[in-house]
């Protein structure tokens, strides 16, 4: 099965460090390094580590009508930005308005914009975006540097890649090499992404684990983004779920004009959701898990769509969505084997600096 998986750049330092790789979204990537997820979630909240994350897609869009052309794709509005910065968005499906995907768009300069969407939806961006949108994810890695040291440690390697702001774009020569540094992340913690091409990759990588940054894998970036309360597609985002329900109504510039399954949503809009997601909280240290149901009253409310241990709360957490009416404050139980977990409804994120 491994053979058919795509591999990152950085394959072989990962396996140099003993890590545990894993399939997702087509790749084989790593999911924990030799102490532990929990080590290294503890690790990006307190210092800083670096992710590979080049299963991640980039997909170039450039010329004169590249931001026309975003524009009638996405929901969010670039003009709110402009070149240099980043923007979180959406693709909606055209009959249900539910999410395709969630995006990072790197409006890299005037007529260029790489558009970041999850592994296993690059093709359907490109389809989306059409004529003139390129796949280039084989052309680089993607390295993430979280944590509230990781400009610290950054600056040791490229002051001028450290010195990139939060959502902000730039492009970054570092030991002789053109990247592109987004001060963006998945984590809840500051710090910034660099796109560096291919074949350079395994020597930048290195240069920032000799600084002091550690490895972590995409089991501690998926409790990072967890306890910061920020949707996986596929769970909290996906068929059937429009920003909406999501609770990401923010993501949506109704006032730029048409874009894809604008219509739809405006009637949801117009007519009130049917659910919501919710952030819940567990008493003791058994987590959650999805597809557990949800009990408001001993009554089945809802399903959990995300849960796990919390490694800096040290209980149970855990998205779901619930009927709109279900409050902050509100007390549910989590269908457990044996026994169900007492919980309660909580605002989001669940873990803030």
């Amino acid at each position: 099965m491994t053979d058919e998986l795509h591999r990152s750049p950085l394959d072989a330092e990962h396996r140099a460090l003993d890590a545990r790789m894993v399939p997702f979204g087509g790749w084989d990537m790593p999911l924990v390094y030799g102490e532990g997820t929990l080590a290294e979630h503890r690790a990006c909240r307190t210092g800083a580590v670096a992710f590979d994350v080049s299963h991640l897609g980039t997909v170039r869009v450039t010329g004169a009508d590249a931001l026309d052309r975003l524009q009638a794709a996405l929901t969010n509005d670039l003009r709110k930005v402009g070149p240099g910065r980043a923007q979180y968005t959406h693709l909606l499906a055209e009959d249900d308005a539910s999410v395709l995907d969630d995006i990072i768009v790197w409006w890299v300069d005037d007529e260029r914009f790489d558009v970041m969407p999850n592994a296993s939806n690059t093709e359907r961006v490109v389809d989306a975006l059409g004529a003139g949108a390129v796949d280039v994810t084989a052309e680089r890695a993607v390295i993430a540097l979280q944590g509230p040291a990781a400009r610290r440690l950054v600056a040791a390697v490229s002051p001028e890649a450290a010195a990139v702001a939060r959502f902000h774009v730039a492009h970054v020569t570092i030991d002789g090499t053109e990247c592109v540094v987004a001060g963006t992340g998945y984590t809840g913690e500051d710090g910034i992404e660099v796109a560096v091409p291919a074949v350079h990759a395994p020597a930048l990588w290195r240069a920032l684990i000799e600084a002091g940054l550690e490895p972590a894998g995409l089991g501690a970036r998926d409790t990072l983004r967890l306890e910061a309360g920020l949707p996986l597609h596929g769970h909290e985002l996906g068929v059937g779920i429009t920003p909406l329900q999501a609770g990401l109504g923010w993501v949506v510039s109704w006032d730029k004009g048409d874009f894809r399954g604008r219509e739809v949503l405006a009637a949801e809009k117009e007519a009130g959701i049917t659910r919501r997601l919710r952030a819940l909280v567990v008493e003791g240290r058994r987590p959650p898990r999805a597809d557990q149901h949800v009990l408001v009253g001993g009554v089945v409310a809802g399903t959990v769509t995300s849960g796990n241990f919390s490694p800096m709360l040290e209980h149970g957490i855990a998205l779901a969505f619930l009927p709109p009416d279900v409050a902050e404050g509100q007390p549910v139980e989590i269908e457990g084997r044996g026994e169900n977990l007492a919980g309660q409804v909580v605002k989001l994120p669940f873990w803030r600096r």
